[in-house]
C-alpha cells in the first residue's frame, strides 16, 4: 500500500475505511463517503478479519437511500487495488493493522474512534438507534474531514 503524504486540505485520490471485521462501521462508513465524496475519488473498505455481513447495517443504510447491494465484508487482502493515499482506522485493532502495514510507506493514516453498535442491547429499536448513531458521527467526520459544504468544522 502505498501513497503520497496528502498536503493539508488537500482531497485523497483513494481512501480506505478499516475496522475489525468490515461488517458495520467500515462498510457504512465506504457507502457514506461513496455518496458524499465527488466520484474521482476512489473509496474501499475492508476488516482484518473476515466477518459477516450485519442486517442492521442494511436497516440503517436503507433509511438514508443507500445499500451494500450484493458486498460482503471483506478483508485487506481481498482488495483488488492496494494503492491509498488515505487510511481512516475506525477500531483500535484496525489502527494498529493499519500502522503496521504503512510503516515504511508514505500513506497517511487517521483513527476515528467509532463506537460499536453490536455491543447494543436492549429492543430492535434500542438496537437501531445505536447503528444511526454510527452512522450519523461518520456523515459529520466524513463531511468534517474533506471539508464539504455545509459542514461544520471539526472544533465546533
Amino acid at each position: 500500500m502505498a501513497g503520497l503524504t496528502l498536503a493539508p486540505g488537500a482531497l485523497p485520490r483513494s481512501v480506505l475505511f478499516l475496522c475489525g471485521m468490515n461488517a458495520v462501521r467500515s462498510p457504512m462508513a465506504e457507502q457514506l463517503a461513496r455518496r458524499m465524496l465527488p466520484p474521482t475519488i476512489f473509496v474501499a473498505s475492508a476488516g482484518v478479519r473476515a466477518g459477516e455481513r450485519d442486517p442492521f447495517v442494511d436497516a440503517v443504510l436503507a433509511e438514508d437511500g443507500l445499500t451494500l447491494g450484493e458486498r460482503h465484508p471483506r478483508t485487506l487482502d481481498d482488495l483488488e487495488d492496494d494503492y491509498f493515499d488515505l487510511i481512516v482506522t475506525l477500531a483500535p485493532e484496525a489502527h494498529h493493522a493499519a500502522l503496521e502495514l504503512t510503516r515504511s510507506l508514505a500513506v497517511e493514516v487517521e483513527y476515528w474512534p467509532t463506537p460499536d453498535p453490536t455491543d447494543a442491547g436492549g429492543t430492535r429499536e434500542h438496537i437501531m438507534a445505536s447503528y444511526r448513531d454510527v452512522r450519523e458521527r461518520l456523515k459529520l467526520r466524513i463531511a468534517r474531514r474533506f471539508l464539504l459544504p455545509g459542514a461544520k468544522n471539526a472544533t465546533d
